[in-house]
């Protein structure tokens, strides 16, 4: 087939298509901004899963922080997503540190929260923010949110609610594959 021989809907239709292919092949790189220093964990309750851990002491991980609780249906609904990346990518150097911070009175209970992580799986750590410290020291105002953390200790990376999931997974395998 020549380009003489194409009619405008062809042509049309393969010009759109080789248009599409620099957008295709940039799509799969994450974009990572320096949202600054990520905030110590601060005023937690209770660590769960978990000696207490500090982002200084993180250094040279890669940190997932997630902001959640455990009656919020989008948070329960990312749950399986943040114990998979936990689970698979654990060994490579991520760090998923879940704050659990109470929208209701009932959440604030240990024993409540303790239940629920077993109910859904949550072996990774979980800081008990029940009086919001940790929560006020991100500016955070959402459940779930996500801080992606790079090695140096810099947020490059937030996500407010579901979805997002593959962006969020490729960024983290990006960060691991980083040097220290």
């Amino acid at each position: 087939m020549t380009l003489a021989t194409l009619n405008r809907r062809q042509f049309t239709a393969l010009l759109g298509a080789s248009a599409a292919l620099p957008m295709a092949a940039t799509a799969a790189a994450p974009a990572f901004f320096d949202h600054g220093l990520a905030p110590e964990f601060t005023g937690i309750d209770q660590w769960l899963n978990s000696p207490a851990l500090t982002m200084a002491g993180l250094r040279g991980k890669v940190v997932l922080v997630d902001f959640w609780t455990y009656s919020c249906i989008n948070c329960l609904r990312t749950l399986p997503y943040v114990n998979r990346w936990a689970e698979k990518y654990g060994g490579q150097g991520l760090v998923v540190v879940g704050v659990h911070t109470p929208e209701f009175a009932f959440e604030r209970s240990t024993p409540n929260v303790q239940t629920a992580m077993k109910r859904f799986g949550v072996k990774h750590p979980v800081a008990q923010d029940n009086r919001y410290a940790t929560w006020r020291a991100y500016s955070n105002q959402y459940w779930p949110a996500e801080y992606l953390v790079d090695k140096r200790g810099r947020i490059v990376r937030k996500h407010f609610g579901e979805g997002g999931y593959a962006e969020m997974e490729e960024a983290i395998r990006t960060l691991l594959a980083q040097p220290a």
